[in-house]
């Protein structure tokens, strides 16, 4: 429910915060007093549209802010949920409107975007009034209450995921058919090229290695001389190895008389011989490395440029060669099993389609009768509001051919507003007044079963006399029984059935026009239900009449 409403620097409101209770709140005041300023910012906070006009003049911001209470199983819990906003029982809306027009959404001080904004909103709130019946003028909302009436939620469920499994299925089976018919007529291309490919066995990083083996074989033709005259000098004859062990096994027998000059020089000759016979063994590497039979060099070219021809012709990189090869031979294989792939798809198909309908039969012999269940439960509110000849039709079409998540059913709401009619849409056929009571009745009916936890109402009673006023003051307080519920009336027995009451006026502050709302005790409640009985002068008879309507709905 709505806790506080709080409005900074909105048109004529400058700065206002209101606490607001279960059960049933009026707002009253005369025309012009700032009735539609306050909706227009409730709605504000709600994720509408934003307008820099609705900032105050003169400053260069405004902003509402919204705060509600609501059980941790609220839908609009779950909305947080998937937005990462943090959720401990209380939700706060804030919209920042700048004097530009740009606008910031926050969700519990989170920035969110205003579709978000208004997403969650939407679960939070529902604003009626004759020109905004929005649960009524479109017919998918229908539908949904209808099955919120029926508490077809469990049905619903089952459809959707039955419908999700047999678009999946035939998803599958479409790109399967298109897949195998591809193929097809690629089948002589596939067999040759596969063929080719898998004669040729290419391997991945095979051009690297053969290029690589090409590169050392030619090089080591050039080189091969050089080397064999390095390791003959560190090897033959000429080798400088005997020399120094010679000379090392000289200095070693003087060592032990002077070793303070012998060891160094030593040590100095040990690390000379270990890094010449680290040099030799090095060059042998290098020597045997150039060992190569020229055919094998002949041998490597060929494969080397048998891949890169294979490359240019299929024009992939060589390394893609071997996985190219494996898609040829799946292609091939799916030419050979695709009929049998197809019957198992078309099966999965036919199997879930037929899920899928029988789940929507289900749902759909479900709403037939909920139809009428409505139609009687909604018929039977008309009379008081006025509506007596009227009558209440719950339309519901069935296509089993035009199939979705929700079942193949079509809900629209239809009304006969006299006997001898033409039955039409609800929104073309009702007129204003009368559309705004059609939704209270079936507001009535379904306040436990697929409402908002707060309801506002915004001059439904417009155009009405006395006994259909205080029809419609007793429905709006049957429906404060169980949803919060705000209006916003000229109707006095409307604003006597209230439980809070809000008086909106104009006043001069600091010079400049400022809305005010105030919270209506019961004498200055009596007073204002008098002027909304009598007009500008209140008289005697209209307290007393204002006092016998508060009497009578408190004692209702």
């Amino acid at each position: 429910m709505l806790v506080e409403l709080s409005i900074r620097d909105i048109v004529l409101i400058d700065k206002l915060t209101l606490g607001f209770e279960t059960g049933l709140g009026v707002l009253t005041g005369e025309t012009g007093a700032g009735k539609s300023i306050l909706l227009d910012a409730f709605a504000l906070a709600l994720g509408a549209r934003g307008d820099g006009s609705l900032v105050r003049h003169g400053e260069n911001q405004g902003q509402v802010t919204a705060v509600f209470s609501v059980p941790s199983d609220h839908p609009s819990a779950r909305l947080l949920q998937a937005q990462d906003i943090a959720f401990e029982g209380e939700i706060i809306l804030r919209r920042i409107q700048f004097a530009d027009g740009r606008t910031r959404a926050l969700v519990n001080d989170q920035a969110v975007s205003v579709q978000a904004l208004k997403a969650i909103g939407a679960t939070l709130v529902e604003i009626h009034g004759q020109h905004d019946d929005r649960a009524l003028t479109d017919p998918a909302s229908h539908r949904d209450l209808l099955d919120a009436f029926a508490q077809n939620q469990p049905l619903v469920a089952v459809v959707a995921a039955a419908f999700a499994t047999f678009r999946s299925a035939r998803d599958q089976l479409n790109a399967h058919e298109a897949y195998i018919e591809k193929v097809r007529k690629e089948a002589d291309f596939l067999r040759h090229a596969a063929a080719e490919l898998n004669k040729l066995a290419p391997q991945e990083g095979e051009e690297t290695d053969l290029a690589t083996r090409r590169q050392t074989m030619m090089g080591s033709e050039k080189i091969a001389t050089e080397i064999n005259d390095a390791l003959d000098a560190l090897s033959g004859d000429s080798s400088p190895i005997p020399v120094l062990s010679s000379v090392m096994r000289r200095l070693e027998r003087r060592s032990r008389d002077v070793p303070q000059l012998i060891n160094p020089s030593l040590q100095a000759l040990g690390q000379a011989l270990d890094a010449v016979d680290r040099a030799r063994q090095t060059i042998e590497e290098a020597q045997r490395a150039t060992e190569f039979n020229p055919r094998d060099l002949e041998h490597v070219e060929e494969r080397l440029f048998a891949l890169r021809a294979a490359g240019r012709k299929y024009n992939v990189p060589v390394d893609d060669l071997a996985a190219l090869a494996d898609k040829f031979d799946a292609d091939l294989s799916a030419i050979d099993a695709g009929e049998a792939d197809l019957v198992t798809l078309q099966k999965a198909v036919k199997d879930s389609e037929q899920a899928y309908l029988s789940a929507s039969e289900a749902l759909s012999q479900s709403r037939h009768a909920a139809a009428k269940t409505l139609e009687e439960a909604v018929g039977s509110e008309l009379p008081p509001l006025k509506l007596e000849r009227a009558r209440f039709i719950v339309m519901v079409e069935s296509d089993r051919e035009q199939r979705h998540a929700a079942g193949f059913d079509r809900v629209e709401f239809w009304v006969e507003t006299n006997p001898g009619t033409k039955p039409g849409p609800l929104m073309k056929v009702a007129s204003g007044g009368e559309l705004s009571r059609f939704m209270l009745a079936l507001k009535v009916r379904l306040a436990d079963r697929g409402s908002t936890p707060t309801l506002v109402f915004d001059e439904i009673d417009t155009g009405v006399g006395g006994a259909v006023a205080d029809a419609i003051g007793q429905r709006l307080a049957r429906l404060a029984g169980r949803v919060q519920v705000l209006a916003v009336t000229h109707a006095p027995q409307v604003a006597a059935k209230a439980a809070c009451h809000y008086l909106i006026s104009k006043a001069m502050e600091a010079g400049r026009v400022a809305t005010r709302v105030d919270r209506l005790a019961d004498d200055p409640r009596c007073e204002e239900i008098a002027r909304m009985l009598s007009g500008a002068e209140i008289t005697e008879e209209a307290r007393a009449a204002a006092r016998r309507l508060l009497a009578t709905a408190a004692g209702a």
